[in-house]
């Protein structure tokens, strides 16, 4: 009979937004929205990164207004 299979549970990530009490997510300040975009380009999901569910929509929407306002570019080449 083979041994029993052990389940072990991840910790689940804090919201860096909700830990530093941050309200606004400011599509000016590229060196905290590169931490959300793959180096291709693409925004890192909700599971990644950690964020609730509030605070990834501000980031993708300031990843989106950064690439409008030529900050970050659509793709990274």
């Amino acid at each position: 009979m083979p041994p029993p299979k052990q389940f072990f549970f991840r910790h689940r990530k804090k919201c860096k937004f909700c830990e530093d009490k941050m309200h606004y997510v400011d599509y000016k300040n590229v060196r905290l929205l590169d931490n959300y975009v793959t180096d291709r380009g693409k925004m890192l999901p909700r599971k990644l990164t950690g964020n609730c569910a509030r605070h990834q929509r501000k980031v993708e929407d300031a990843v989106k207004n950064a690439r409008v306002m030529a900050l970050l570019p659509f793709v990274k080449g």
